[in-house]
């Protein structure tokens, strides 16, 4: 996979570019400092995945993906210090959304969901994709922030419904969480207590004050002193809070 960094920070690129030595597949083919230069350069060297900064000088991160014409266009991931630019992210179809100070696992979690995103588009149509989303706003009808399986949330032309079959892990962002499925993540303004409560009889369990995780997700579980990790299938790591262990020890069934 084929890799564009946008950011105006010397210091978040250089990040970056050591995060992704250490990911297997991929190859950083440029670099660009704003949004002006990151449109010319998606142009240029056409590129599979581009992680780009949302604040920058001329052009913002946002503006610069809507202006974007190259097709197959790149998947996006955007990385920022302000979680108040989620909603409008995930609006132009982002595949993740970083907070700075990014994280490794987090970093390849995005990675490894541009590479199934960009295959299912290899696959299936925008008109089926689009087909299969107006289906499913039609049987459920006039939106509500949950029904008894999954989540409705906010997009720029309506409502999407998440099902929470689809749901491999949540977190806290803040204000909003950050329902985490193969393909993408979406945004969700809601309390992690309220949560907890529409979660009560659903698969996801809780292991920390700001997260979530679906028990059969978890592939192995770190232990350093007396914290507990769980590794997720996509590589995501998930800290385990003290009050959860036992919990969290009950469903996943380690000693």
């Amino acid at each position: 996979m084929r890799v564009l960094l946008v950011d105006d920070e010397a210091l978040a690129i250089d990040r970056l570019r050591t995060f992704f030595g250490d990911i297997e597949g991929v190859e950083v083919v440029g670099e660009a400092r704003d949004g002006n230069e990151a449109v010319e350069r998606v142009r240029e060297l056409t590129p599979d995945l581009v992680i780009m900064d949302i604040q920058m000088p001329g052009r913002t991160g946002l503006r610069a993906a809507q202006e974007i014409d190259v097709e197959p266009k790149p998947e996006l991931v955007f990385v920022t210090a302000h979680e108040h630019y989620a909603p409008d992210a995930f609006e132009v179809d982002a595949a993740d959304y970083l907070l700075k100070p990014v994280r490794f696992d987090r970093l390849r979690q995005a990675v490894d969901r541009a590479r199934r995103r960009r295959s299912q588009r290899a696959s299936m149509s925008r008109a089926e994709q689009l087909e299969a989303e107006v289906a499913a706003l039609k049987a459920g009808g006039a939106a509500s922030t949950t029904d008894h399986d999954g989540f409705w949330v906010p997009e720029r032309h309506g409502q999407r419904r998440v099902p929470i079959e689809t749901i491999d892990w949540i977190e806290a962002a803040r204000d909003y969480v950050l329902l985490h499925t193969a393909l993408r993540s979406h945004l969700l303004r809601i309390t992690m207590s309220a949560l907890e409560e529409r979660l009560a009889n659903s698969p996801l369990l809780r292991v920390h004050r700001s997260a979530f995780v679906r028990p059969d997700r978890v592939t192995e579980v770190k232990r350093e002193g007396r914290s507990l990790t769980l590794v997720l299938t996509d590589g995501a790591e998930v800290q385990v809070g003290p009050s959860y262990v036992a919990a969290a020890r009950a469903a996943i069934g380690f000693d």
